[in-house]
């Protein structure tokens, strides 16, 4: 049972440099405070901080043997992936950051293509019970489960 082919491992070396560079570059960001872009900003990242905490929560306190469903897992497939999103997003809004902003951007649409090996990996390990989960939870928040799923 083989994870990712080629081409998907260097995808996934790609959002690893991505996310990191991230990082490094936002620490060294002055953030804007006491204006409306530094709040509005720090409530999204608190708000995905919050949402990847949970997720990993449920990931680590659910058995080896199946698959994780509940908790933020109940609401979305990619919760880890959704709440490390929101976070850039909220560091790039308190920093103003348009570079911050679009590797966020970057970095959901590689991990949009990233989570395709990673749902028939858990297909495979899980079988049955993974397919009635995606039957019934969207890849991702606030956008509608295809019927080509």
């Amino acid at each position: 049972m083989r994870r990712y082919n080629r081409k998907e491992k260097k995808l996934g070396n790609i959002v690893t440099v991505i996310f990191f560079a991230s990082l490094i570059y936002g620490v060294f960001l002055p953030l804007k405070l006491w204006t409306a872009w530094f709040y509005v900003g720090l409530s999204i990242y608190l708000l995905g901080l919050v949402f990847l905490i949970m997720a990993t929560l449920n990931f680590a306190t659910t058995p080896l043997d199946k698959p994780v469903t509940k908790g933020a897992y109940h609401i979305s497939r990619h919760p880890m992936s959704f709440g490390g999103f929101l976070a850039f997003i909220g560091m790039g809004i308190a920093c103003i950051s348009w570079i911050l902003l679009l590797l966020a951007m970057v970095f959901i649409i590689l991990m949009n293509a990233l989570v395709i090996p990673e749902e028939r990996w858990c297909l495979e390990k899980y079988g049955d019970a993974y397919q009635e989960y995606m039957d019934r939870t969207p890849r991702w928040i606030g956008i509608p489960k295809s019927e080509k799923e």
